[in-house]
């Protein structure tokens, strides 16, 4: 049988959050949530997720400041980043790939079905 996949949701807002788990959780992912960034930062070094699902702007920490932060080490390498933010900025597009996002997704156009449809894309 084979292991659950797992995902981290690192997003302030209670109902956003919520709903992403709700929605993941039933289709078989394992789903933590963080509520910002260094939240995010204190959960990876417990859990070890395959996809980090990672809200902008947020208190405390913010997705950008995350990134900088979070260093893959060898046992998070294949950790895929999906940046899922309503901030359409080429400025802040260019950055969350720069430091190391491999999908930036607006929050606004995206689906229950699109938001399943990329996870499995991204980690089965």
């Amino acid at each position: 049988m084979s292991q659950k996949k797992t995902i981290l949701v690192v997003e302030d807002e209670k109902m956003l959050s919520e709903a992403y788990q709700a929605i993941l959780n039933k289709k078989g992912y394992k789903v933590y949530v963080a509520h910002d960034g260094q939240d995010a930062l204190d959960q990876v070094k417990e859990i070890e997720p395959d996809l980090i699902l990672l809200d902008l702007r947020m208190p405390r920490m913010g997705g950008i400041e995350f990134l900088k932060t979070y260093q893959p080490a060898s046992k998070h390498a294949k950790v895929k980043i999906v940046v899922f933010s309503n901030l359409d900025s080429q400025k802040e597009i260019d950055e969350a790939y720069g430091l190391g996002a491999h999908k930036y997704i607006l929050k606004a156009w995206a689906s229950p079905n699109e938001l399943t449809k990329l996870v499995k894309e991204m980690i089965g």
